[in-house]
């Protein structure tokens, strides 16, 4: 006897619900990471009992244990993307380690437990992060998912979707920026049990929707002649669509995707694993290179302005968690236009302008110093500074890094198979950008504890440097200057 449709099966398995469901994953992935940030000192000084003096360095273990964890778990997530046939259970089983991982954090009283916890959180992060984007991928297509994180300028699904998913993905950055505000409010204002309460309120939202989505490839079994009528629709736009471009590409272009095919004879690993031999490209390295700074520069004000704005103004943990509005305001305000920019002029402007401009504003929050409202004013503005320099440095990896791979795949589609290197490319990137949340608070509370807060900002100030000046070289491609030599 056949079994009935499920109820409500096409909402469920609709692109707007299923992607909505990614996001509020990763929002929630975000949210918790961030909401313990202005409260961890508070909890180590409180709960634990730890001398001010290993406040920081503690501070920045644990928050380098989250990332710690992700780094080694998102190529494992990547791989298992690729191969398992349905990607609803491990990103359930995701969701199982993140409630393990909170309720340790809201129970625990030793640094071990704590560690434990943030562990499994960071474990959560690489498999929500990587199999999240890869049931993106397959509902809307490479195509359309380059053209919302990023800038490639071939979608055949229609604005609305990709306006859907670009305001999905704007959305996730509210979780990351401002859950640090309203951790160090609602610790102030109701304690330990008002924070960690908002997070399992947040992940019971998330695990029914996880519960309730329906793959799109699950929803065409029920459906199956509807399924297939709107894939040949959807091979003849891709057919007129490649028609068309090859009409109009010039031969020059042609010879151009030459520069991105696959020998014959590759090894092992690299057929196991094919995004290795696409990390050969110094676009995709540089790339790589901005998402780990970008993680860097966030880990780096999660784990010192709490403490700084402890020592220099006597915050308690709603003031030090109120100054991260600095930081949030200017990135959702202009987050959107500097991603449209992107979208607009290519990676190459914003990721030089940005970590360029980054420079002299990090170098300046060493004019910050002990005093009352005029220093706190001081310190904000330069908190400010510093935001729109995040807004504009929040998309170019990411762009980047999709669209060089993206060029890959369509030089070599039998060598990546049919799903693409796409989910390998988001572990990849998970893995790299949880290396920069991993050592920026190791290095910066380290150098904020030896040459202090000023000289510390010295150090990650020329670390943009560098990566400005290699963005002008690699991203978008060398400039004609460099590449006539």
């Amino acid at each position: 006897m056949a079994k009935s449709k499920p109820i409500g099966l096409a909402w469920r398995s609709s692109t707007l619900f299923i992607v909505s469901t990614v996001g509020i994953g990763l929002f929630t992935d975000l949210f918790l990471y961030g909401i313990v940030v202005p409260i961890l000192p508070f909890i180590l000084a409180d709960r634990v009992d730890l001398p001010q003096d290993k406040i920081q360095s503690h501070v920045s273990a644990l928050l380098a244990a989250y990332a710690g964890a992700s780094v080694l778990f998102s190529p494992p997530a990547g791989i298992i993307a690729d191969r398992v046939s349905t990607r609803q259970a491990p990103f359930l089983i995701g969701l199982v380690a993140l409630l393990a991982a909170t309720l340790m954090l809201f129970l625990g009283q030793s640094v071990a437990v704590l560690t434990v916890a943030r562990i499994l959180q960071g474990t959560s992060a690489a498999v929500v992060w990587t199999i999240g984007l890869a049931l993106v991928l397959d509902t809307v297509g490479p195509e359309n998912l380059g053209k919302t994180i990023g800038s490639v300028k071939t979608c055949f699904h229609g604005f609305e979707q990709v306006l859907t998913i670009f305001q999905i993905f704007g959305f996730i950055s509210i979780g990351e920026l401002a859950a640090p505000v309203l951790g160090g409010v609602v610790y102030k204002k109701a304690g330990y049990a008002g924070v960690f309460g908002i997070g399992f309120g947040i992940l019971a939202v998330d695990f029914i929707m996880r519960l309730l989505l329906i793959e799109k490839k699950t929803a065409a079994r029920w459906d199956a002649a509807n399924d297939e009528s709107q894939d040949d629709a959807g091979e003849q736009d891709e057919n007129a669509a490649t028609e068309d471009a090859g009409e109009e590409e010039p031969l020059l272009r042609k010879k151009e995707g030459d520069d991105y095919k696959v020998p014959e004879g590759q090894n092992k690993a690299i057929k196991s694993f094919p995004i290795l031999y696409c990390l050969k490209d110094p676009r995709l390295l540089t790339a790589l290179l901005l998402a780990f700074n970008q993680a860097t520069l966030l880990a780096t004000f999660d784990a010192t302005i709490p403490t700084e704005a402890q020592e220099l103004f006597g915050f308690d943990s709603l003031k030090a968690g109120l100054l991260f509005i600095a930081l949030v305001l200017p990135y959702l305000l202009l987050g959107p236009v500097a991603g449209w920019l992107v979208d607009r002029f290519g990676p190459k402007p914003a990721a030089v302008l940005g970590f360029g401009y980054l420079v002299p504003v990090l170098i300046l929050l060493r004019l910050a110093r002990p005093g009352g409202t005029s220093q706190i004013v001081i310190y904000c503005a330069l908190l400010t500074l510093c935001g729109i320099g995040l807004a504009v440095i929040g998309s170019p990896s990411v762009v980047e890094a999709s669209y060089v791979v993206q060029r890959y795949d369509k030089a070599n589609p039998e060598f990546f198979g049919e799903q693409g290197p796409y989910a390998q490319l988001y572990g990849i990137n998970s893995m790299v950008f949880s290396a920069g949340l991993t050592l920026g608070p190791i290095i910066s509370g380290g150098l904020k504890d030896s040459i202090g807060y000023g000289n510390m900002n010295v150090v990650v100030a020329m670390l943009c440097l560098v990566t400005a000046l290699l963005s002008v070289v690699y991203i978008g491609g060398k400039p004609r200057l460099l590449r006539q030599r």
